[in-house]
Protein backbone atom coordinates (compact mmCIF):
# COMPACT_ATOMS: atom_id res chain seq x y z
CA UNK A 1 0.00 0.00 0.00
CA UNK A 2 1.39 3.97 -1.21
CA UNK A 3 2.44 5.72 1.88
CA UNK A 4 -0.54 8.08 2.88
CA UNK A 5 0.06 11.96 1.34
CA UNK A 6 0.83 14.47 3.64
CA UNK A 7 -1.59 17.44 3.83
CA UNK A 8 -1.56 20.80 5.23
CA UNK A 9 -4.95 23.14 5.88
CA UNK A 10 -4.71 26.58 5.55
CA UNK A 11 -7.34 28.87 7.10
CA UNK A 12 -7.69 25.91 9.56
CA UNK A 13 -9.91 27.80 12.49
CA UNK A 14 -12.31 28.84 9.60
CA UNK A 15 -15.48 26.83 8.68
CA UNK A 16 -13.82 25.59 5.97
CA UNK A 17 -10.47 24.87 7.31
CA UNK A 18 -12.48 22.83 9.82
CA UNK A 19 -14.31 20.54 7.59
CA UNK A 20 -11.48 19.95 5.57
CA UNK A 21 -9.71 19.04 8.84
CA UNK A 22 -12.27 16.27 9.34
CA UNK A 23 -12.60 14.66 5.80
CA UNK A 24 -8.58 14.73 5.76
CA UNK A 25 -8.39 12.83 9.12
CA UNK A 26 -11.03 10.41 8.06
CA UNK A 27 -9.32 9.54 4.34
CA UNK A 28 -6.63 6.50 4.91
CA UNK A 29 -4.85 7.56 1.66
CA UNK A 30 -4.26 10.84 3.36
CA UNK A 31 -2.34 12.04 6.71
CA UNK A 32 -3.06 15.42 8.12
CA UNK A 33 0.72 16.84 8.68
CA UNK A 34 0.02 20.39 9.55
CA UNK A 35 -2.57 22.81 10.60
CA UNK A 36 -2.43 26.66 10.70
CA UNK A 37 -4.24 30.10 9.80
CA UNK A 38 -3.00 33.56 10.34
CA UNK A 39 0.12 34.70 11.74
CA UNK A 40 -1.33 35.92 15.04
CA UNK A 41 -3.46 32.71 15.03
CA UNK A 42 -3.33 31.00 18.46
CA UNK A 43 -4.60 27.05 18.77
CA UNK A 44 -4.04 23.73 20.12
CA UNK A 45 -1.94 22.43 17.32
CA UNK A 46 -1.23 25.36 14.90
CA UNK A 47 1.66 25.65 13.03
CA UNK A 48 3.58 28.58 11.15
CA UNK A 49 3.46 28.27 7.04
CA UNK A 50 6.95 27.56 7.29
CA UNK A 51 6.70 24.19 9.54
CA UNK A 52 3.60 23.61 7.64
CA UNK A 53 5.14 23.54 3.96
CA UNK A 54 7.98 21.71 5.06
CA UNK A 55 6.26 18.53 6.13
CA UNK A 56 3.32 18.73 3.56
CA UNK A 57 3.34 17.53 -0.25
CA UNK A 58 -0.08 19.16 -0.51
CA UNK A 59 -1.58 22.46 1.16
CA UNK A 60 -5.14 22.95 0.85
CA UNK A 61 -6.54 26.70 0.99
CA UNK A 62 -9.40 28.56 1.48
CA UNK A 63 -8.69 32.06 2.94
CA UNK A 64 -8.40 35.35 1.19
CA UNK A 65 -7.24 36.48 -2.34
CA UNK A 66 -3.65 37.59 -1.08
CA UNK A 67 -3.10 35.19 1.70
CA UNK A 68 -3.62 32.25 -1.11
CA UNK A 69 -1.42 34.48 -3.63
CA UNK A 70 1.15 34.86 -1.48
CA UNK A 71 0.83 31.27 0.16
CA UNK A 72 0.81 29.78 -3.49
CA UNK A 73 4.53 31.23 -4.27
CA UNK A 74 5.73 30.06 -1.23
CA UNK A 75 4.41 26.30 -1.58
CA UNK A 76 5.88 27.05 -5.18
CA UNK A 77 9.35 27.54 -3.29
CA UNK A 78 9.51 24.50 -0.98
CA UNK A 79 8.03 22.08 -4.10
CA UNK A 80 4.34 21.86 -2.24
CA UNK A 81 1.43 21.26 -4.64
CA UNK A 82 -1.36 23.46 -3.78
CA UNK A 83 -5.20 23.17 -3.82
CA UNK A 84 -7.20 26.76 -4.08
CA UNK A 85 -10.75 27.10 -3.41
CA UNK A 86 -10.00 30.89 -2.02
CA UNK A 87 -13.06 33.12 -4.03
CA UNK A 88 -12.69 37.02 -4.67
CA UNK A 89 -9.53 36.93 -6.70
CA UNK A 90 -8.23 39.54 -8.72
CA UNK A 91 -6.79 39.41 -11.53
CA UNK A 92 -3.12 39.90 -10.15
CA UNK A 93 -3.83 36.98 -7.21
CA UNK A 94 -5.01 34.97 -10.51
CA UNK A 95 -1.38 35.98 -12.29
CA UNK A 96 0.77 35.52 -8.97
CA UNK A 97 -1.11 31.42 -8.56
CA UNK A 98 -0.35 31.09 -12.21
CA UNK A 99 3.38 32.32 -11.97
CA UNK A 100 3.57 29.45 -8.99
CA UNK A 101 1.94 27.15 -11.50
CA UNK A 102 4.74 26.75 -13.31
CA UNK A 103 6.32 25.62 -11.00
CA UNK A 104 4.40 23.01 -8.75
CA UNK A 105 0.81 22.12 -9.32
CA UNK A 106 -1.95 23.49 -8.65
CA UNK A 107 -5.66 23.14 -8.67
CA UNK A 108 -7.88 26.31 -8.23
CA UNK A 109 -11.55 26.45 -8.55
CA UNK A 110 -14.12 27.92 -7.60
CA UNK A 111 -16.40 25.57 -6.57
CA UNK A 112 -15.28 21.81 -5.52
CA UNK A 113 -18.55 20.62 -5.57
CA UNK A 114 -19.52 17.38 -7.92
CA UNK A 115 -22.87 18.47 -8.64
CA UNK A 116 -21.57 22.41 -9.79
CA UNK A 117 -19.02 20.95 -12.21
CA UNK A 118 -21.95 18.75 -13.61
CA UNK A 119 -24.39 21.98 -13.88
CA UNK A 120 -21.82 23.73 -15.29
CA UNK A 121 -21.50 21.37 -18.51
CA UNK A 122 -25.56 21.21 -18.61
CA UNK A 123 -25.05 25.00 -18.94
CA UNK A 124 -23.09 24.87 -21.68
CA UNK A 125 -24.39 22.38 -23.52
CA UNK A 126 -28.15 24.36 -23.38
CA UNK A 127 -26.34 27.65 -23.73
CA UNK A 128 -24.96 26.35 -27.33
CA UNK A 129 -28.59 24.65 -28.07
CA UNK A 130 -31.07 27.88 -27.10
CA UNK A 131 -30.82 30.87 -29.74
CA UNK A 132 -29.11 33.96 -27.73
CA UNK A 133 -31.75 36.06 -30.19
CA UNK A 134 -34.76 33.87 -27.84
CA UNK A 135 -33.51 33.16 -24.45
CA UNK A 136 -32.24 35.70 -22.22
CA UNK A 137 -29.36 34.07 -19.25
CA UNK A 138 -29.70 35.12 -16.16
CA UNK A 139 -27.49 33.14 -12.81
CA UNK A 140 -28.87 33.79 -9.51
CA UNK A 141 -26.74 33.11 -6.26
CA UNK A 142 -27.24 33.22 -2.62
CA UNK A 143 -25.34 32.60 0.25
CA UNK A 144 -24.93 33.06 3.96
CA UNK A 145 -24.41 36.62 5.19
CA UNK A 146 -20.92 36.49 6.12
CA UNK A 147 -19.72 36.08 2.48
CA UNK A 148 -17.23 38.79 1.13
CA UNK A 149 -17.73 38.55 -2.61
CA UNK A 150 -20.14 38.92 -4.85
CA UNK A 151 -21.19 37.18 -7.44
CA UNK A 152 -19.37 34.39 -6.09
CA UNK A 153 -16.60 32.44 -7.88
CA UNK A 154 -19.22 29.58 -8.93
CA UNK A 155 -21.74 32.20 -10.33
CA UNK A 156 -18.86 33.35 -12.67
CA UNK A 157 -17.97 29.83 -13.52
CA UNK A 158 -21.32 29.16 -14.41
CA UNK A 159 -21.66 33.00 -16.28
CA UNK A 160 -18.29 31.47 -18.16
CA UNK A 161 -19.76 28.25 -18.95
CA UNK A 162 -23.10 29.88 -20.31
CA UNK A 163 -20.56 32.32 -22.44
CA UNK A 164 -17.89 29.64 -23.91
CA UNK A 165 -21.76 27.98 -24.64
CA UNK A 166 -22.06 30.74 -26.98
CA UNK A 167 -18.94 31.69 -28.19
CA UNK A 168 -18.95 34.95 -26.28
CA UNK A 169 -16.46 36.42 -23.74
CA UNK A 170 -18.08 37.13 -20.28
CA UNK A 171 -16.65 40.03 -19.93
CA UNK A 172 -18.05 41.42 -22.31
CA UNK A 173 -21.87 40.43 -22.18
CA UNK A 174 -22.00 40.24 -18.11
CA UNK A 175 -24.73 42.41 -16.72
CA UNK A 176 -23.55 42.35 -12.57
CA UNK A 177 -26.36 44.18 -11.05
CA UNK A 178 -29.64 46.70 -12.22
CA UNK A 179 -30.80 49.58 -10.20
CA UNK A 180 -33.26 52.41 -11.71
CA UNK A 181 -34.16 52.68 -14.79
CA UNK A 182 -31.82 50.34 -16.78
CA UNK A 183 -33.90 49.89 -20.54
CA UNK A 184 -34.67 47.26 -22.45
CA UNK A 185 -32.37 44.24 -21.87
CA UNK A 186 -29.99 43.55 -24.47
CA UNK A 187 -29.72 40.41 -26.24
CA UNK A 188 -26.86 38.05 -25.66
CA UNK A 189 -26.72 39.69 -21.68
CA UNK A 190 -25.65 37.19 -18.91
CA UNK A 191 -27.36 38.90 -16.01
CA UNK A 192 -25.80 38.09 -12.28
CA UNK A 193 -28.58 38.14 -9.34
CA UNK A 194 -27.72 37.60 -5.85
CA UNK A 195 -28.91 37.12 -2.37
CA UNK A 196 -26.40 37.57 0.64
CA UNK A 197 -28.50 36.15 4.42
CA UNK A 198 -28.67 33.93 7.02
CA UNK A 199 -26.64 30.70 7.27
CA UNK A 200 -27.29 29.39 3.47
CA UNK A 201 -24.05 27.08 2.55
CA UNK A 202 -24.39 27.99 -1.44
CA UNK A 203 -27.95 28.07 -3.81
CA UNK A 204 -26.73 28.61 -7.42
CA UNK A 205 -28.82 28.42 -10.66
CA UNK A 206 -29.22 29.26 -14.06
CA UNK A 207 -31.76 30.43 -16.00
CA UNK A 208 -32.80 30.56 -19.71
CA UNK A 209 -35.27 33.08 -20.21
CA UNK A 210 -37.56 32.87 -23.67
CA UNK A 211 -40.78 34.09 -25.06
CA UNK A 212 -42.92 31.07 -24.49
CA UNK A 213 -40.95 28.69 -21.12
CA UNK A 214 -38.29 29.14 -18.97
CA UNK A 215 -35.51 26.40 -18.59
CA UNK A 216 -33.97 26.65 -15.32
CA UNK A 217 -30.73 24.52 -13.87
CA UNK A 218 -30.42 24.72 -10.03
CA UNK A 219 -27.83 23.24 -7.92
CA UNK A 220 -28.28 23.50 -3.90
CA UNK A 221 -25.84 22.64 -1.28
CA UNK A 222 -26.44 21.18 1.79
CA UNK A 223 -23.74 21.12 4.22
CA UNK A 224 -19.98 22.05 3.34
CA UNK A 225 -18.87 19.02 3.59
CA UNK A 226 -19.53 18.54 -0.13
CA UNK A 227 -17.02 21.62 -0.89
CA UNK A 228 -14.58 19.21 1.73
CA UNK A 229 -14.88 16.10 0.16
CA UNK A 230 -14.05 17.75 -3.50
CA UNK A 231 -11.17 19.85 -2.38
CA UNK A 232 -9.55 16.67 -0.52
CA UNK A 233 -10.53 14.89 -4.00
CA UNK A 234 -8.54 17.11 -5.86
CA UNK A 235 -5.54 16.88 -2.87
CA UNK A 236 -5.24 13.33 -3.69
CA UNK A 237 -5.12 13.99 -7.31
CA UNK A 238 -2.98 17.30 -7.63
CA UNK A 239 -0.12 15.22 -5.77
CA UNK A 240 0.82 13.13 -8.64
CA UNK A 241 0.49 15.86 -11.61
CA UNK A 242 3.49 17.66 -13.20
CA UNK A 243 3.63 21.63 -12.56
CA UNK A 244 0.50 23.29 -14.08
CA UNK A 245 -2.77 25.23 -13.54
CA UNK A 246 -5.91 22.69 -13.43
CA UNK A 247 -9.47 22.53 -12.28
CA UNK A 248 -12.39 20.57 -10.98
CA UNK A 249 -12.81 19.46 -14.76
CA UNK A 250 -9.32 18.03 -15.17
CA UNK A 251 -9.84 16.69 -12.20
CA UNK A 252 -13.43 15.34 -12.56
CA UNK A 253 -11.50 13.99 -16.22
CA UNK A 254 -14.75 16.10 -17.68
CA UNK A 255 -12.24 17.46 -20.25
CA UNK A 256 -12.31 20.68 -22.00
CA UNK A 257 -15.32 19.66 -24.18
CA UNK A 258 -17.36 19.36 -21.41
CA UNK A 259 -17.46 22.87 -21.16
Amino acid sequence: MPAPIKVAIAGALGRMGQALAAVVAADPALELVARFDRPDATGEGLVSVAEALAAAQVVIDFTSPEASAALAAQAAGKGVAVVVGTTGLAPDHIRRIGEAATRVPIVRAGNFSLGINMLMALVAQAARALPQELYDIEVFEAHHRHKVDAPSGTALMLGEAAAQGRGQELAKVARRGRDGITGARPMGEIGFSVLRGGGIIGDHSVTFAGPEETLTLSHSGLDRGLFARGAVAAARWVASQPPGEYDMQDVLSFGPTSI
